[in-house]
């Protein structure tokens, strides 16, 4: 499959975001991933997040955040992260765009802080479909302090989500996140890991990224 890749810096009101594009032949749909609080695009579950949505067919844009292109080693409040991350996948395919051409559904998702963003933000981008990486769905050790109303944002939307989790997430594991969230069953996906999704996981991640966008076309 004839791939082009690309990096493109596109401006946010709270400064300029970065997007590493990679568009195959004839794409059959759009993925925008965003990276965790970490200082890191290259984390294990994102890089074969992107391989596997490619060698499916999907454009992907890996987005970092202003605060990433800064430089900055800690990620901003919530709705900082939001108020740059609409405007950048709005421009993907906005006149001018580097996914322009691109036709086909839009789905949405990122690792950790960016799976959050992803589902807050999933209706105001038009998102068909969110996918979370390592859903941070408590603070380790705080369970009663739950994130899952984020969670069922999309849901409520009525848009499939899937959740890839690691087996030890200290953040909560993927029964934890399904106990939360019941609407996804069928849509969890346990790969081996904590929050860090360990390198042998890898193919673990790629392939319950090629079922799950499988699964949104089907929803499409």
């Amino acid at each position: 499959m004839t791939t082009s890749a690309e990096v493109v810096e596109l401006a946010t009101p709270v400064g300029l975001g970065r997007v590493h594009v990679t568009r195959p032949r004839a794409a059959r749909g759009v993925l925008a991933l965003g990276h965790g609080a970490g200082p890191s695009i290259t984390t294990v579950d994102l890089v074969a997040a992107v391989e596997s949505a490619v060698g499916a067919g999907w454009a992907v844009a890996l987005v970092e955040q202003p605060w990433l292109v800064a430089g900055g080693r800690v990620a901003p409040r919530p709705p900082v992260l939001d108020s740059a991350w609409v405007p950048l996948v709005a421009a993907l395919r906005g006149r001018g765009g580097p996914l322009a051409r691109v036709r086909g559904p839009l789905v949405v998702g990122g690792r950790s802080a960016g799976a959050r963003v992803a589902c807050r933000t999933a209706g105001v981008v038009g998102a068909g479909a969110v996918l979370c990486l390592s859903f941070p769905l408590h603070a380790p050790g705080k369970p009663h302090v739950s994130r899952a109303d984020e969670l069922g944002v999309p849901l409520g939307a009525g848009l499939p989500v899937h959740v890839v989790q690691g087996e030890r997430d200290p953040f909560g594991g993927p029964a934890e996140v399904l106990a939360a969230q019941p609407a996804l069953a069928g849509r969890v996906h346990p790969v081996p890991g904590t929050h860090t999704i360990a390198r042998a996981g890898g193919p673990l991640v790629a392939e319950a990224v090629r079922l799950a966008l499988a699964d949104l076309l089907f929803w499409e």
